[in-house]
Order: structure tokens, then sequence, then C-alpha cells
């Protein structure tokens, strides 16, 4: 049986194209295997079709670009872009956007970016769309993966300080902290941060971008409601706080730094002095701000004297009546008392620190006396009062970790 004019041409040309294509998936392929991940697979894109190729994350970022005329610099996102990933993923195959071929990059039916190949006059081949698109299928492995290492490195960087923060074997420690690129050999410092509003991802991205901008190298975490950074070096308080709250739009965070720790031993106990910082600071007449507990002054000798137990026995011994007839009351005596101190005995600023009337405060003052017997005038009295009162606020037990 003889073939049929042009049948062997046809089979010839059929070959050609399979091995064309299978040529197309083995470039991608051995992109993606070759570790330069993005800019790779738009490298081979790039190579294969002759066409400018681009990667963009789902927001609409430029991550990679192969080909002449690279946008300088990166060009903001359109507007309306989840409309335009809805009108990509709602078609099967390549859309032609403008001057470009897109191609939605999914992973487990999410959309991660967008491939695309630039053609402006209209150029693009058959097998160059079959490119784009075997593109966008092998660069939706290479961005899930980065995605899994990313998450995996961050929980492993959490467990990492969690650990570190309660206490851990320094050598263990520092092979865990090697194993994520961190050096743990130097001398760090620990950083508590809270903030009345803003919790979660958002605290903890300005945080770690103010460390980076004093360029501190950190594992973060969180610890109840605060953002901990664990930094190899120590933050300057007031920059810090300003980084933050640039970043947030909002300088309500509060943040207390803990002594220097040459080794990982000393780390829970920098943690415990960074909330004592952090505490002092949230109780205090300012309390937007950082307070770095070796520079505590006073507050240093009640935290030793608490150390050995003999910071209870000065509270109830002056303070002692006040605090039960709070707890039995549900009332605030202490807490009017320590305001009234803190601002001179001046009525006016204890009230408006306090919110509440003069004569409310009057009546409350009067309290104070009836049940204690202090003369508030009485310059010894005050005073022992008053370290009484800033001892109360510095350990104040609602605040510190481990509560």
């Amino acid at each position: 049986m003889t073939d049929q004019p042009g049948t062997t041409d046809e089979r010839s040309d059929e070959v050609e194209h399979l091995r064309a294509r299978l040529n197309i998936q083995q470039q991608l392929a051995a992109a993606a295997a070759a570790g330069h991940g993005e800019q790779g697979i738009a490298d081979a894109l790039y190579e294969l079709t002759g066409l400018t190729a681009g990667v963009e994350d789902r927001f609409g970022y430029l991550r990679a670009w192969a080909g002449p005329e690279r946008p300088a610099p990166n060009p903001r996102p359109e507007a309306h872009r989840d409309e335009f990933l809805h009108t990509l993923s709602s078609r099967s195959g390549a859309t032609r956007v403008k001057d470009r071929i897109a191609m939605p990059v999914r992973s487990r039916g999410e959309i991660l970016g967008v491939l695309s190949l630039v053609d402006q006059r209209g150029e693009a081949t058959d097998d160059d769309l079959f490119a784009l698109e075997y593109g966008s299928v092998i660069l939706g492995l290479e961005l899930f993966h980065q995605r899994n290492l990313a998450e995996m490195e961050t929980s492993i960087r959490r467990e990492l300080l969690d650990d570190l923060l309660a206490g851990t074997e320094s050598s263990a420690a520092y092979a865990r902290a090697a194993a994520v690129g961190h050096d743990l050999r130097t001398p760090h410092y620990v950083v508590a941060i809270r903030h009345p509003r803003a919790r979660g991802g958002a605290l903890s991205a300005a945080a770690c971008r103010a460390a980076a901008a004093q360029h501190l190298n950190y594992v973060h975490g969180h610890h109840a409601d605060m953002v901990i950074l664990l930094v190899d070096g120590r933050p300057d308080p007031s920059a810090l706080h300003t980084s933050i709250s640039d970043r947030l739009g909002d300088s309500a965070s509060t943040i207390g730094i803990g002594p220097v720790c040459p080794t990982p031993a000393e780390i829970p106990e920098s943690f415990r002095k960074a909330c004592r910082a952090l505490n002092i600071r949230s109780h205090s007449a300012s309390p937007q701000g950082a307070s770095a507990y070796d520079e505590l002054g006073f507050y240093r000798l009640i935290d030793a004297a608490h150390s050995v137990g003999g910071v209870e026995e000065y509270l109830d011994e002056w303070l002692g009546v006040l605090r039960e007839y709070d707890e039995n009351k549900n009332s605030g005596l202490v807490q009017t008392l320590s305001e009234y101190l803190e601002c001179g005995g001046n009525y006016d600023e204890t009230a408006a620190a306090l919110h509440i009337a003069r004569s409310t405060l009057r009546y409350r003052l009067r309290r104070i006396r009836g049940l204690t017997g202090y003369d508030l005038r009485d310059v010894d009295t005050r005073f022992n009062l008053h370290a009484a009162t800033r001892a109360w606020r510095f350990l104040n037990p609602a605040v510190l970790p481990g509560s």
C-alpha cells in the first residue's frame, strides 16, 4: 500500500512539531531545576520565543524580566488588579491584554502571579503560546515551592524564638539558628513591642523593617499580645520607636528593650526584663515610646530587690490596705494615688490623667487618707508612697510574661 500524496510530509511536520513542543518543555523544566527561580524561567521563555518575558506577583509588582527595555523603576500595579486577574482566570489559555499576552500562574486553584510575553506586533506563534502556557505551569510549581519554604522557615524561626525565650541549651540553639541563616554567637538583645490597635502581621512587619533599617539581623515572633524581636545589636530606643511609628502611621506603640545577652542562656532573663521595661513605659505618664531596661535607674533597684523577696514586704507595708480594698471593692485607689504622686500632687493634671472629675479625685484622696491614716503632705510619707506606687507599677503581674 502506498502513502497518499503529502502524507509523509505531514507526518514529518507533526514529528517536528512534537519535537519542538518537547524541547520547550525540557528547556523550561531545566530552567526551573537549575534553581534560578522566576528569573530563570523568564530567561528561558525569552530564549525560546524571542519575545520579552515578564513575571508579576498577584498584586502586579514585577518579579522578573527577560528582554530589552526593562521598566525602571518597577511600575506600580495597575488599577482594578482584581478585575484583571478575574478576567485571566475566567478564560482558558493565554489572554491578549494590549501589547502583551498574559497567562495566570496558578497553584491549587489560587493565582500566585502572572506570566506574560510582550508582543507589540502580534508575532507570537502557536509554539510561543504553548511555551507561555507551559511556562506558567512550571512557574506555578516554583512559586508554590517558594511559598512552602518561606512558611516553613517562618515557622522554624518562631519555634526557635519561643524556645530561646523559654530557655534552651546553647549548642542546640546555635545549630538551629544557623539552619535558618542567623548567627546567634554574637551578643543579642530582646525587644518587646505592644500596640493598642496594630496587632499581628502589621505590627510585626513594621518592627522587622525598623530593625532592618538599623542594620540589625533579627529573629521575630509573638508572645501574648506582643511582637518580640531578638536582634544582634542594641537598638536605638528612640529611633526604633520613630521607625515603627512611621511605618504604621501611628505613634502609639510601646517598646521595652532587655539587657545584652552574651549567650543564649541569658535570653530568658533579657526577655523578662524587656517586658519589665515595656510594663513601666506603658504605665508611665508617656506610654508611647521606648525604654531600655539598662536605663531604668530606680526601677532596676526595685527589680533587684524583688528578686531577693524584699519588695513585697515594702508594698504590703505602704500599700497593703489600699490593695486589699481595691481587690475587695474592685476600685482603683492605688492607681489614683500613683497618678496623684506622679503628677506632683496637681489636682487638675491628676484628674485629667485618670479621666475623672476633680470632685471624684478629692473623694478618692479622702478615702485613701481615711483607710491608711497617711498624711500626704508629709515629705517622708510621700517619698515612701511614691517609691511603693512605682514599684507597684513595675511589678504589676497583669503584663508580665507567663501571666
